[in-house]
């Protein structure tokens, strides 16, 4: 049949062209004169992401894309990963690479088993072999077998981990990737080959190595190392909870869902939540008599608004009265907000806030005065007075929760040792498999979408359409200070994909092929079909989880 011709709009070109069936879109993307910056690594056909061996047989759209697509990053990512693991085997066949945690624009790894201590000599010679990989330009090869055959193949090479997430999804077939003899199994796909993989390098890092990858915006060089120490401290900290609790991947957890031991794992993160919000209540005591301003932020769908009123519980608890402000309050009169490279009113700015009159109303109030406080209209996009006065004890707290609360200019005229800075995030600590990392964005992206679904009117779509900017603005704002938080929180919880995963599978199912957020939906189901889903009956009502699904003992108006 391969002498009949198909029809394909390449998106990129806007151009219509016929090609046989059976034709790779590999081929395709040499045939079409492509004006990409860099080598193209996939295509989304009918919006969903292909690799470029695939065949078609159909009439379809597609769209090449490259590094700095979302997707190809992703791509590329994986595709280094499996390079990293082929060159440790060959070096190191007794160990296990393991792959924990973003960190430091890079990815964080090491060697388990034998609990190998990596040195400077053992990481440059895993780069090295690493390098050779890449020159001699091997492919990247996919086979669909039998699950059940594929499970044999990764126990024979000692992937144990892999075989879990196999069975819980319940397919009949199973991809599975080969380099160079090795095999591997990963949550998306790769790029054609190693020779697209040139620009990336592995440090020296902790007890393990740094692998770091491409700037996405321009993939010829390195994203800019970071010191990250209270972040990795974070991740560490949650790495070996999971530990001491045996949930340290998605079969772990779905281990303690088929024996019945999920109850007592919720009630057990729940309480360590509980646990390290009353621990932050404490140290602020301990410093009660210079602090007055407690700064919280966090990017988008963190659970900020429920830390906080977390906070205030345990700070009440010790004898302490905290007063909320909100930041959203002292934004400028719309005419004065600014605008973003794409000419609309860029609200994410730290110039959207009058941080002049945010600097004078908190010293009004540490000073003891009695202030008329700011409102802002978002209808008529205006700051207005209602009369409303608000004055501070001399052992009273004000917490002030928001994007820029750890941007020193923000709080520039208030003395340092009167602000106590936290940062709440997401920091999801759990991982596909030892290969495959859970992205802590897709997180928080979740938590966002259902939370939109259920109480802004937004469909799963609109989310994922509008999630791009968000990220933007909190690449922009919030992560260049993270750092400089006195204290992190983690809210992530062990179990809670298990729970968002009846909520968000249904949302998901209703984008449709010819919308262009399909290609993530389709990813994050096929993520969540890894998942044994759990009832959330058992989550308590001061849950950071309830923000998001509902069912909290907090008003969140």
């Amino acid at each position: 049949m391969r002498h009949q011709n198909i029809e394909i709009i390449c998106e990129n070109t806007g151009s219509r062209h016929l090609y046989p069936i059976g034709t790779t879109l590999g081929e395709i993307a040499e045939d079409i004169n492509l004006d990409l910056k860099h080598s193209v690594v996939g295509a989304l056909v009918n919006n969903k992401l292909k690799e470029l061996t695939y065949q078609i047989y159909k009439p379809k759209k597609v769209k090449f894309i490259d590094i700095t697509h979302d997707d190809g990053m992703r791509m590329y990512t994986r595709s280094l990963i499996f390079v990293l693991f082929r060159a440790v085997c060959e070096l190191y066949p007794k160990s296990e690479l393991s792959v924990r945690h973003p960190i430091s624009n890079g990815l964080y790894c090491t060697l388990e088993k034998d609990n190998i201590f990596l040195t400077k000599l053992d990481v440059d010679k895993i780069k090295n072999r690493m390098q050779s990989l890449i020159a001699e330009d091997y492919p990247f090869e996919r086979k669909e077998m039998l699950t059940e055959e594929a499970i044999e193949l990764f126990e024979k090479h000692n992937l144990q981990a892999k075989t879990p997430l196999l069975k819980t999804r319940g397919y009949i077939f199973t991809s599975v990737y080969f380099l160079n003899g090795k095999v591997d199994y990963y949550y998306g796909h790769l790029v054609p080959s190693t020779g697209y993989l040139k620009v990336f390098d592995l440090q020296s890092f902790y007890n393990g190595m740094l692998l770091r990858l491409p700037d996405q915006e321009s993939p010829n060089q390195l994203r800019p190392y970071v010191q990250q120490k209270k972040l990795l401290k974070i991740f560490s900290e949650f790495k070996r909870w999971g530990k001491i609790l045996n949930v340290k991947n998605i079969g772990d957890l779905n281990r303690t869902v088929k024996t019945g031991q999920i109850d007592e794992l919720i009630k057990i993160s729940e309480a360590l939540h509980e646990k390290k919000v009353g621990q932050i209540a404490d140290k602020i005591r301990k410093q009660r008599k210079k602090l007055k301003l407690i700064l919280i932020a966090g990017p988008s769908s963190s659970g900020k608004t429920t830390f906080s009123k977390r906070l205030d519980i345990q700070l009440k608890v010790n004898g302490l009265n905290p007063v909320k402000i909100s930041l959203d309050n002292f934004f400028v009169n719309r005419e004065d907000n600014p605008i973003d490279e794409n000419g609309n009113y860029d609200f994410e700015a730290l110039e959207a806030i009058d941080t002049e009159l945010f600097n004078q109303t908190i010293l009004d109030l540490m000073e003891g005065k009695e202030i008329e406080m700011p409102k802002f209209s978002f209808e008529k996009g205006r700051r207005y007075y209602d009369g409303e006065k608000l004055s501070v004890k001399k052992k009273d707290l004000i917490i002030v929760e928001g994007i820029h609360g750890l941007n020193p200019e923000l709080t520039k005229k208030i003395p340092e040792e009167n602000k106590y800075k936290i940062y709440v995030s997401a920091l999801t600590s759990i991982s596909i498999d030892g290969h495959n990392l859970i992205k802590t964005s897709d997180n928080r992206l979740v938590r966002r979408m259902i939370r939109d679904y259920r109480y802004r009117g937004y469909d799963a779509a609109e989310t994922i359409a509008r999630w791009p900017s968000v990220r933007r603005g909190e690449e922009k704002y919030i992560f260049p200070f993270q750092e400089q938080a006195d204290i992190m929180f983690n809210s992530a919880l062990l179990y809670e994909l298990a729970i968002l995963k009846k909520h968000v599978e249904p949302i998901l199912r209703e984008i449709q092929p010819n919308q262009e957020e399909f290609n993530t939906a389709q990813r994050l189901l096929k993520f969540f079909s890894y998942f044994r889903s759990v009832s959330d009956l058992e989550i308590p009502p001061t849950s950071i989880i309830r923000e998001f699904l509902g069912g909290s003992s907090f008003n969140y108006d």
